[in-house]
Order: C-alpha cells, then structure tokens, then sequence
C-alpha cells in the first residue's frame, strides 16, 4: 500500500480534490491494472476480482474481471469500510456480517458471500478505494498467508499505477499552464512571434500578428511571401530556403504589409530547436519592427554622403588655393607641391573609406595600394604584403599622412628616386592577437643618413601613430635605406 489512512473519518472535500487528481476516467479499463485484478482472482480462486474507487455517491470499478456492473452505491460498498484499515479487511461470510448482510449485493445478485479487500491509500494518506476479490459463497479459512501477502503485493503495484498517471497528468497540466503563460507573455511583446514545425509549417502567432498585419495567420510560406514587399522578397525567402534547408540561424530585413496598407521595414529571425539526435524539431522566431530606426539609417546615409561630398570640394577648394597663391611666390612652389600631393593623399584616403558612391573598400591593404599607385611604375617597384587589416574611417587620416609622407621622402631623397630602388611594406595582422605590425623597408637606393633634427615631416609621422593611434613607431637609417617598423593596436586600426 501507498500509506496508511491518515484518519478513521478522512474529509471527503479533501477525497474529491485527491481522486479529480487521478483522472480516473481515463483510467477505465486500463489495461495495466485488469492485468492486476485479473491475476489477483486467479491469486485468491476467486470469481470477481475489483479496483474499486470510492466517491461521494458510489463507487466505481475501473478495473474488474467477473462482473459487469461497472458501479454501484456507495451506500452497498465494502470497499468503502476496507480503505480504511490499515491491512486488507476479510469477511468469510457476509450474510452474518452485520455491516452487509442486508445490502442488496448480499440479499440479491452477485450473491455476495466472500470479500477481501486490500485498501489503495495515496502519499498524502487518504484512502481513495480498495483492491479487493469476492465470491459466491463463504470461505471460513479466509485467504492463505500468501494470498494476503499477495493480495497486498498487488495493491501496491495497483497504487504505482494510479500514481503514475496523476504525475502524467500534473506534468501535462503545468506544460498545459506554462504555454498558456508563454502564449500571454507573447501577446504582450511589442514584435510578433511565431513558431513552426520541423517542415516549416507554421502553427503559432502572437496577438501581434494580427494587429499589425491585419491578416489572418499564415501556414505556409506562400501565405507569407503575400505581405513582403516584392522587391525584397525574391532575396528574403532564398535565405529563409537556405537556413531552413541547413537547420541555421536565420536573419532578413524586409517591408513588411501594415494593416493600413503601409510597408514596415522588419526585422526577422529565427532559430531551429534541435533534439538529441541533432535534427531540426522546431522553429521559433520573431518579426521586430525597425521602420523608424531603417529611416534614420538612410537619413544618416544621405547626410554622410553630402558630408563626404563638402568634404572632398574643401580638399579640391584648397588644393587650388594653395596653386593660385604657389603662382604668387615662386620659391614656394616646392613647398606648395608638397602640401598639394598632401592633400591629395587624405583626399583619396577619404575616397577609400568613405566612398562618394558604394563602397570602395575598407582595408589597410587598399587603402596602401590607393596611396602607393602614384610611384608605382608597373616593374615591382612596390610589394605590399601579409595579412590585411580592417580599417575605420578615424584611422584612414593618420594611416594616409603617414604612408604619404614615407613614399614622398622616399621619392624625394631614399629607394623610389633612383632606378632600381624599390620598397616593400608588410603587414601581418593576426586575428587572435591585439597588435598590428607594418614594416616599410627601402631597398637599392642611397644609404638613408639620420637628420640632424627631426623636421615637420617626421614629427607629423610619429603625431600620426603615437598621438591619434595609440602605437609605437621605430626607424632605422639602414644603409640600404630606411626602414620603419610600426605597432598599432588592432582596436585603433579598426576604429
């Protein structure tokens, strides 16, 4: 038995809350408990063999064998009187019983005689029923010791079962609880949420679906794809194929159809839910809606784009007052020149990064070869090599005057003045490390020779990698020429 009784007189509020939990209608005929009462009659040689569970009003056999009523009043029930022993209760003969001999069972049909009944108590201890076998006629020896054993042993197995299937029922109404939560807390976000199955069919949206689409729910893909905008759905759902078919994570923005006609611009993802042996069971994802912040983007975009359009007519408006006034004053007009290639050079520094139409380009290596093209002269003259580098619109200034000011120098007095001269630049910019290193060697021109004071030059070179970018600059005057080494945090270059 599950426990003993807690009390002679157990509370029958507290009986009908603890037999609802048992779900007995779905216990009918169970197959694992006929199994019990059938091998119980067999156990006791006996014709009928009941698990009986007393109500209110009556009491019920939701397992028997030998009898056909599958009720009857509680007011006639023996199993009423031995759920609340603690060991089963036998009765040898009925008729001269005083607590049954006038009960109808007794008096009439089935003819009760004999009764032993092994009573079903719950954890909490209230007795729900029996177990319990009858015959026809009386049985003056009782049960054997092993049948009572047994009878017992069978009760047990009788309350497992019982057992089992309120936690099944407890488990499935707290998953039961937790979705209906869930599906509450989703009619309550701000984006929409939906779910699918391993095929891709969808079977849940929040309330939100309805309130900004305005249309009914979609099953399918197809249903779908009718509120996308045409010109992004082609892109959109190839990438939905595409996660869908590899089990990934996928991720689209697209303009979505509003209730009032108007397109959205939406943020969608979604996520695969995998089972223990990896495939796909689930998806589950979510539709944001980003219009707003979509709008401001491109606001931004076309400010930025009329920025670096005022930007390169201040580079070409000085550059060409720099030539008118160099006209003025002849012996300036090496200086003049100089400061013009300056110009120049940030102005196609501001082309790489930040680009009058599309995008040009965004790494280091680019960005050299852009400044690097005016003194290449096809013959190899300049190598640029090793692993690039991403760079950030702050870093493309400095990184211009400085990869300016070492070409023009060379130009002017190192490797690229005279034929033969040539310059290599390496970069090696490790994924997993913090710091960026570039090498700039001169080879096959005049010994570079130490300055006897460091000049504008130099010093806007050092301002350039020590000052703006955090790094450290190193120059050798090497007889084949100079050669710098560079350390730039990784962080500053991509900045």
């Amino acid at each position: 038995m599950d426990a003993t009784p807690a009390s002679a007189h157990s509370d029958e509020g507290d009986r009908a809350r603890v037999l609802a939990a048992y779900g007995l209608d779905a216990l009918q005929d169970d197959p694992e408990l006929s199994a019990i009462v059938q091998f119980a009659a067999r156990l006791c040689d006996a014709p009928v063999a009941l698990v009986s569970m007393v109500e209110s009003e009556r009491q019920r056999f939701i397992a028997r064998v030998g009898l056909d009523a599958a009720e009857t009043p509680r007011s006639q029930s023996f199993c009423a009187h031995a759920m609340l022993g603690s060991e089963p209760m036998v009765v040898t003969d009925a008729t001269g019983d005083p607590r049954f001999s006038d009960n109808d069972p007794v008096t009439g049909a089935p003819h009760i005689r004999f009764y032993a009944g092994a009573p079903l108590v719950c954890s909490e201890g209230v007795p729900l029923g029996a177990l319990c076998v009858i015959g026809d006629k009386p049985r003056p020896e009782g049960l054997t010791e092993l049948q009572r054993e047994g009878l017992e042993v069978l009760a047990q197995a009788a309350m497992c079962r019982l057992n089992s299937h309120r936690r099944d029922l407890a488990t499935s109404a707290r998953a039961t609880e937790s979705a209906r939560a869930m599906r509450e807390i989703a009619d309550l976000v701000p984006g929409i949420v939906w779910s699918a199955d391993d095929q891709g069919n969808f079977d849940y949206f929040n309330r939100r679906w309805e309130l900004a689409t305005g249309a009914p729910k979609p099953s399918s893909v197809s249903e779908w794809r009718e509120l996308v905008h045409a010109d992004d759905a082609d892109r959109t759902f190839a990438a939905w194929q595409a996660s869908f078919a590899g089990g990934q994570p996928f991720e689209s923005e697209y303009r979505l159809k509003q209730a009032d006609g108007t397109w959205r611009w939406t943020l969608a993802r979604a996520l695969p839910m995998h089972d223990r042996e990896g495939r796909v069971a689930r998806w589950y994802g979510t539709l944001t809606d980003i219009d707003e912040g979509h709008r401001r983007s491109e606001s931004r975009d076309l400010l930025a784009r009329e920025l670096s359009h005022r930007i390169k007519n201040i580079f070409a408006v000085v550059a060409g007052l720099v030539t008118l006034r160099a006209r003025r004053v002849p012996e300036a007009s090496d200086f003049a020149k100089e400061l013009i290639d300056t110009i120049q050079a940030l102005g196609r520094a501001h082309d790489f990064v930040r680009p009058m139409e599309g995008i040009k380009g965004d790494s280091l290596c680019g960005l050299l070869k852009e400044l690097m093209a005016p003194y290449a002269d096809g013959n190899g003259r300049i190598a640029i090599t090793g692993d690039d580098c991403v760079i950030g619109p702050r870093a493309a200034t400095p990184l211009a005057l400085t990869f300016h000011e070492l070409a023009t120098n060379s130009a002017k007095y190192g490797a690229l003045s005279v034929a033969g001269g040539s310059v290599a630049i390496s970069i090696d910019c490790p994924t997993s490390g913090q710091t960026a290193h570039i090498t700039w060697r001169e080879r096959g021109g005049p010994s570079a020779q130490h300055p006897a004071e460091e000049g504008f030059g130099s010093r806007l070179v050092r301002s350039s990698i020590e000052g703006q970018l955090g790094g450290h600059l190193e120059r050798r005057f090497a007889e084949g020429g100079l050669e710098v080494d560079l350390a730039i945090p990784r962080g500053a270059i991509k900045s």
